[in-house]
């Protein structure tokens, strides 16, 4: 079981966990160690995620969310399996506290009549600069 929060927590049937061989350097451990990890959780049908949850991890998760309502996290950093899979597992709890959290709702504001007022008046002084440097005909 992976805690997120202390009321939600993901079940370890909603992960499933698949390792493959990293790629990039590494010499002969590279070629026969399968190190690298890919995570799969299944978001759309967990039921520990509230729909507006849902929705905002969807967001947030990009690419890494799948047609079928999935979220794919590969880690290869570690020549370990087990740290690896740790990191894998720390970045899933992180992307899920990030779509915990609503964002504030936006309160469109409005120009005072004061500060239009000063914008004409500083555009005019600037008019009148420019025009003062003209030469004379």
């Amino acid at each position: 079981m992976l805690r997120i929060t202390d009321q939600i927590s993901i079940e370890d049937w909603e992960i499933t966990e698949q390792f493959v061989r990293a790629s990039g350097p590494g010499g002969q451990n590279v070629n026969k160690v399968s190190s690298a990890v890919e995570l799969r959780f299944e978001a759309e049908r967990s039921p520990s995620l509230p729909e507006p949850v849902k929705r905002r991890l969807r967001r947030l998760a990009g690419r890494r969310w799948t047609k079928d309502g999935a979220v794919v996290l590969q880690v290869s950093e570690e020549r370990s399996q087990a740290r690896n899979r740790e990191i894998a597992r720390e970045r899933l709890a992180e992307l899920v506290r990030k779509a915990l959290v609503a964002p504030k709702r936006r309160i469109p504001t409005k120009v005072s009549a004061n500060q239009k007022r000063k914008r004409v008046e500083a555009k005019k002084a600037r008019s009148e600069v420019k025009e003062g440097r003209g030469w004379e005909r």
